[in-house]
């Protein structure tokens, strides 16, 4: 099939993304060592905004291009601005930080743009193929910076792990792809629906097997448990910017394409794997903060946090409706700032010309800079769902879904994890606020660091308190996944 010109126009941020991933290459290549600077960021910088401009000139159109397995829709366009905000964030903490670790290259953007790129495909997929190209699209680059600090064990420990493990998950994925295009004769996502409400589940148990590897694939990608293996052996190794764009812009895609699977592949049969989905998510939740309890690694403690987010997340799958699709995407705009920012303040702590990834190091932080552990504390009890951060306001509708759905069970477990979770972000913030400093911990800050963590902090504050313009943004987004005429109220 030879792509026409609305083809090309609906894929132009996609474009605009891999040509600038590939022009900072070229800059790396050709232009001297002493002129690139803040080169390569500001034109990093510069594609995203031109992507994100072509985003919002389409947001709220609805097309469907390259044969009908690019999806260009207001869902998708939402994600991508979320994908947007967390990589501009990423590149602004990323700055100063790869100067101090002596590992400032331009390939650096290059991946990181080339990352963005296929979790945008995964964003506007609409057919298995691609979902399974844009996984490896972003899974290819992440392997590669979750291991760019080379002279570090930790690091080539990190990427190893995700490589050997995210090859494994990839290959059970497909191989569920493989089992569905065999049994529907297609692998686009609302022709395998139409299918499965033709001949149910139950025809052929081959149906079911393929659900279940679809569920394990995807399981990986967002740490759910027993997948989660991987998440706290790769945050503590990864270059902290790294850690932070991982647990959020991998984990927004992977659940944009998970929810528009389960919605227009498998919305069909809810009942048929919704106990499966209550169970990870149970899991997930209650795994991730027990073990979180015991880290006394603040990237280790924030990797296990990750993952009972996670399971907050899928309870809006789970519940399958309107509300649960909106309180899904809800969620993870609210958690890119939250948690971004946390990892934002981690990477600003040094210690004898090393980074610290130490609770302990966050003693006293209020009484050597009283602004950024009060940042610090907004993103703690964000996290934890304390009023009134956004962070509350998040969960609220996430378990306001599971009871509208008659899962009140549900949601009161999810309360009692966020009760349990209380415990490691508040010790953060008794450290900062209760203990004497540690004079061989100092705080390096730069300006665009500053810039990120302000934007970070205020995002997070703002829409708890008037969470209604994203309310109805979000509400306005859901519509083209899941048709409705169910408003979410503010």
């Amino acid at each position: 099939m030879i792509p026409t010109l609305a083809d090309v126009g609906g894929i132009l941020p996609e474009l605009v993304v891999a040509s600038f991933a590939c022009l900072v290459l070229l800059i790396e290549a050709f232009m001297p060592k002493s002129s690139k600077g803040n080169t390569f960021a500001i034109t990093t910088l510069l594609g995203i905004a031109i992507a994100a401009f072509f985003t919002i000139d389409s947001m709220w159109g609805d097309k469907v291009v390259m044969g009908g397995t690019f999806l260009v829709d207001p869902y998708s366009n939402f994600f991508k601005l979320l994908l947007y905000s967390a990589s501009a964030l990423t590149i602004l903490l990323s700055i100063k930080y790869l100067e101090q670790e002596r590992i400032n290259g331009g390939e650096y953007y290059a991946f990181l743009l080339f990352a963005l790129c296929g979790m945008m495909v995964m964003a506007s997929a609409g057919d298995l193929l691609l979902v399974f190209l844009g996984l490896e699209l972003t899974a290819l680059s992440i392997y590669i910076l979750a291991g760019f600090k080379r002279f570090q064990k930790k690091s080539m420990e990190a990427a190893a792990k995700y490589f050997v493990l995210g090859s494994f998950s990839s290959g059970i994925l497909l191989f569920g792809i493989s089992l569905l295009y065999g049994l529907a004769g297609t692998t686009n996502l609302e022709e395998i629906g139409q299918r499965l409400m033709l001949v149910g589940l139950g025809l052929d148990p081959a149906w079911t097997l393929a659900l279940i590897l679809v569920v394990v694939g995807f399981g990986f990608k967002v740490s759910a448990v027993p997948f989660h293996m991987w998440t706290p052996d790769v945050y503590e190794g990864a270059p902290t910017p790294i850690t932070a764009f991982l647990s959020v812009a991998s984990k927004a895609a992977s659940f944009a394409i998970f929810l528009r699977v389960f919605t227009e592949a498998f919305g069909g049969i809810h009942e048929h794997w919704r106990t499966l989905l209550i169970f990870l998510s149970v899991a997930t939740i209650f795994f991730g903060n027990i073990v979180a309890l015991l880290q006394t690694n603040i990237k280790r403690m924030l990797a296990y946090s990750s993952i009972a987010h996670a399971g907050y997340v899928l309870i809006g799958i789970v519940v399958g409706s309107h509300l649960g699709s909106f309180s899904l995407m809800l969620y993870m705009l609210i958690y890119v700032f939250m948690n971004m920012g946390a990892f934002g303040v981690v990477m600003q702590l040094r210690k004898g010309g090393e980074e610290c990834d130490e609770i302990k190091d966050f003693e006293g932080l209020a009484k050597r800079n009283r602004l950024v552990a009060f940042i610090m504390l907004i993103f703690m009890f964000a996290l934890a769902g304390i009023p009134p951060t956004a962070g509350f306001v998040g969960k609220f509708y996430v378990f306001m879904g599971a009871v509208q759905s008659d899962l009140a069970w549900l949601a009161v477990l999810g309360v009692i994890g966020s009760a349990i979770s209380a415990y490691f972000y508040l010790k953060v913030v008794m450290m900062m606020y209760m203990k004497e400093p540690d004079e061989n911990v100092t705080l390096e800050i730069s300006r665009p660091a500053i810039i990120s963590l302000t934007v970070a902090a205020v995002s997070v504050i703002l829409l708890g308190v008037y969470p209604a313009p994203i309310i109805d943004f979000t509400n306005k987004a859901v519509l083209s996944i899941v048709p409705s005429v169910i408003v979410v109220s503010p």
